[in-house]
């Protein structure tokens, strides 16, 4: 895992507000990003989960997006979201068999613009948290280009890359699928969730970011667990 923050990216990041019209993006390029030593007692976290048409950024299309903010060591449900995308012009395809998104339920989604807007809302002065992060940064960062035509990269804390670190302290590689989101909550002890449903993805990400928070200790600076 490499630092989040750096002279370049900050730079970056200021380029890219300026570039942006007034709204969602431009709120969350202009907010302050935490500094990389904070505690994670006192990280600022938004838990994210996209269900989409194929892992591939480059060639799919969010359907829905679930999220839950986490303060610290707090879960604060209170302020969990979800919202649902209109489908693209090919429509959801095959994969409507891994999260049950038909054709006809996307319709009921928002424009791209107004969706990605809401969770960028969301984000703004946190730190993306997901399974597998790169996935949903990657997803955003694309979103974003398609909208309003700047490229922003998400820093993220990722738990699947916080879960292979803790596995291997003791010099032994994981077994295959052992670090998937359900089989990672299984080894703490966590419930069994129905998966591929944005929302309840997400709060499982949350739940499981929470029990890795008891073994790497709160005092933990952020920049060691970021990508």
């Amino acid at each position: 895992m490499t630092p989040l923050f750096s002279f370049g990216r900050d730079r970056r990041r200021r380029r890219a507000a300026e570039a942006a019209p007034a709204g969602p993006l431009r709120d969350y390029l202009s907010a302050p990003e935490q500094d990389p030593r904070t505690p994670l007692s006192e990280v600022r976290l938004l838990a994210l989960d996209f269900e989409t048409t194929s892992l591939d950024a480059g060639s799919g299309f969010p359907l829905s997006a679930g999220w839950v903010p986490v303060d610290g060591a707090a879960v604060r449900l209170g302020g969990a979201g979800s919202v649902g995308f209109l489908p693209p012009a090919a429509g959801v395809g095959d994969s409507a068999v891994f999260h049950g998104i038909t054709d006809d339920a996307a319709r009921a989604g928002l424009e791209e613009s107004e969706a990605i807007g809401q969770i960028l809302t969301a984000l703004s002065g946190r730190i993306l948290l997901a399974h597998h992060s790169s996935i949903e940064a990657a997803f955003l960062t694309a979103a974003v280009r398609r909208v309003w035509g700047i490229t922003v990269t998400f820093g993220s804390v990722d738990t699947l890359e916080v879960e292979h670190r803790l596995v291997t302290r003791g010099g032994s590689e994981p077994t295959p699928g052992s670090l998937r989101l359900g089989a990672a909550r299984e080894r703490y002890g966590l419930p069994a969730y129905d998966a591929h449903e944005a929302l309840t993805d997400a709060l499982a990400c949350a739940e499981l970011y929470l029990a890795q928070l008891s073994v790497l200790g709160q005092a933990t600076p952020l920049k060691t667990i970021t990508t």
